[in-house]
């Protein structure tokens, strides 16, 4: 329990049973779940621990990149960001335009992830320029440049537009940089849930630091 966790930490079961023998002496650990196991979609550093002792241990390692959905129509959409993001550790997820949305998509990965909502585009612009990152558009039209020769700053945040039309107008006039993912069939886009996990993880693979479990 010392250890950090990897990048991707594989448990042989899902789940574990009660807790055997004598109880940790450790406040991070949950009774209920202690004495009755813990069945969630968490790797195995986090059996038994409360939801908050989750959150503050991930506050910890966070990664300085954000990500921003904007008026996305299919909510299922929206939870695989979120989703996404929490496996690849996302400082926030913004979400811009209607503040409801199902969320069966994230699989209860919303409860570890830093959620914050913006009415407006606006709103999301003023808080990158307040916290000095980055607005990097992902969309597919005229004078993006190709992800994968991009080189992505650490402090930013990846914006997101509806599949179909894309990133708003005034989305694509606040970013700082605009890049594509290149795409070599016949589909003219790709799942803007797909897209997002392929630029975070392009953000990923410059700047986060694997971890060898070897």
């Amino acid at each position: 329990m010392t250890e950090l966790p990897g990048p991707t930490e594989w448990g042989e079961t899902v789940g574990v049973g009660p807790w055997p023998g004598p109880w940790p002496d450790d406040e991070r650990y949950d009774p209920q779940l202690l004495a009755e196991g813990d069945r969630r979609n968490v790797v195995d550093r986090y059996r038994y621990w409360t939801l908050e002792a989750v959150v503050a241990d991930l506050d910890v390692r966070r990664h300085p990149f954000h990500v921003a959905i904007e008026n996305f129509g299919h909510d299922l959409n929206i939870g695989t960001v979120v989703r996404t993001a929490n496996a690849f550790l996302a400082a926030e997820v913004h979400v811009v335009g209607r503040r409801r949305w199902n969320r069966r998509g994230a699989m209860v990965t919303d409860r570890y992830q830093h959620l914050r909502h913006h009415p407006e585009v606006g709103g999301l612009l003023d808080f990158a320029a307040e916290h000095a990152l980055t607005v990097v558009a992902v969309d597919n039209g005229p004078g993006s440049i190709p992800l994968e020769t991009v080189d992505l700053p650490r402090d930013c945040v990846l914006v997101f537009g509806e599949e179909g039309p894309g990133l708003t107008p005034a989305a694509r006039a606040g970013a700082d940089l605009t890049v594509s993912i290149s795409q070599y069939g016949s589909t003219r886009s790709l799942n803007a849930g797909v897209a997002a996990g392929i630029a975070m993880h392009g953000w990923i693979r410059q700047h986060a630091t694997p971890v060898n479990d070897a």
